[in-house]
């Protein structure tokens, strides 16, 4: 079954897609990794969805502009993958999330927009979409559903081993084994350090390019105690968290009551150090051995060498080493899902989200023609081979 996985993560600057084509058999599931490619928004999208987001005010016609346009880049996008790389039984579109609503602790909903018929009418193909809020109503967290990938992927490890994945936000799933996991968000890995750049002007780009930024400053130790002694950290998992908490004003907040306001080079490394000291110190107090991470923060040496130094017994590897691109691996995780749902089968964990019990995800919207699903899977799959095509095109 060929499906496409789309996401817009909490970087909120472009549309990932990855192209996977899953066969399974005897409790396994394989996949190719046919097609992957990473679609910038438009500078003016971008700027309008950041204006739009907590804590900043807005309006339900701004909502159902941002809702439509999004839902039209995601159409394209598409597009694109199917006249590259052929035709898909399937599109998963996670959309761009907005807000997710935590209320002490707990998950009370989750909102992502970028309508998806807009998807369905452009390819002909039909469309999952909304699938974090199912995982909500059972009692979840609604993230980190990237969980039922790594699960798979890193089942076989004898140890303890973790994935980490470092876009907006970090999270992590521990994994001892295919029904042993705990997965949450650990803080911030690219959200506070992204604001500040696009706040300041310090990169076209809008995010620390190769850690440049970061390596050219100090890190302010008072600033990073203050931030550091949020009480986020202490929560206990599973938990998760977005930019409702994580933005500019929250920079602002922890700069004046450390009594600090370092310059713009000593602020985005000290933001950088408060990732490596948060992922490091939940690492090592769950006895990790190998670390398998992935997402954008990965292409940030000033982050990862931070980590190695601070994880000197632990084995730091790229999700590309397991098949799965460090940066498609979340594209790659919903077309997983929309397999599970399409057979029938519950695409979360609830060890990983603290659901009550694990759901089938999402809401379909039909394509040209009529709605057929495969028939429903017997068992789920308890491992996962994910490879390469030779061919498949490069990221654009």
């Amino acid at each position: 079954m060929r499906i496409l996985g789309m996401i817009s993560g909490t970087s909120h600057d472009g549309i990932d897609a990855a192209l996977v084509d899953f066969h399974g058999a005897d409790g396994t599931l394989s996949g190719v990794v046919e097609y992957t490619a990473s679609t910038p928004y438009p500078a003016e999208l971008r700027a309008r969805l950041i204006e739009a987001l907590p804590p900043a005010a807005t309006t339900l016609a701004e909502v159902c502009e941002l809702d439509t346009l999004i839902g039209q880049g995601f159409a394209e996008a598409a597009a694109a993958a199917i006249a590259e790389a052929g035709a898909v039984d399937l599109i998963v579109s996670h959309g761009q999330t907005v807000f997710h609503w935590v209320d002490g602790g707990h998950a009370r909903g989750t909102l992502q927009i970028g309508q998806p018929a807009w998807i369905a009418e452009r390819t002909g193909a039909p469309v999952l979409s909304d699938v974090r809020i199912r995982d909500i109503t059972a009692g979840g967290q609604g993230a980190p559903l990237v969980s039922l990938l790594d699960a798979l992927l890193l089942a076989g490890h004898e140890g303890t081993a973790a994935a980490l994945n470092l876009g907006g936000i970090a999270n992590m799933t521990l994994v001892r084994g295919v029904d042993d996991l705990v997965a949450y968000d650990i803080g911030p890995a690219n959200a506070l350090i992204d604001a500040v750049v696009v706040r300041d002007g310090l990169s076209e780009r809008g995010f620390d390019e190769d850690g440049r930024i970061a390596a050219s400053g100090t890190v302010d130790e008072r600033l990073l105690e203050v931030l550091l002694d949020d009480p986020y950290y202490r929560w206990p998992a599973p938990k998760s968290t977005g930019k409702e908490l994580f933005h500019l004003a929250y920079v602002e907040d922890a700069m004046a009551k450390a009594g600090s306001r370092p310059a713009a080079a000593d602020l985005v490394a000290t933001l950088t150090e408060l990732t490596v000291r948060t992922v490091a110190r939940d690492v090592t107090a769950s006895g990790v051995d190998l670390l398998v991470a992935s997402g954008g923060g990965c292409r940030n040496p000033v982050l990862m060498d931070g980590l190695r130094r601070a994880l000197p017994g632990v084995t730091i590897a790229l999700s590309d080493a397991y098949g799965a691109p460090a940066d498609d691996k979340e594209a790659i995780a919903f077309a997983l899902i929309g397999w599970y749902t399409a057979h029938g089968l519950p695409g979360t964990v609830p060890a990983g989200t603290g659901a009550r019990a694990a759901r089938v995800l999402g809401t379909l919207t039909p394509g040209a023609g009529p709605l057929v699903l495969p028939s429903p899977a017997t068992e789920a799959p308890r491992a996962l081979t994910l490879t390469g095509r030779d061919s498949h095109p490069a990221r654009t």
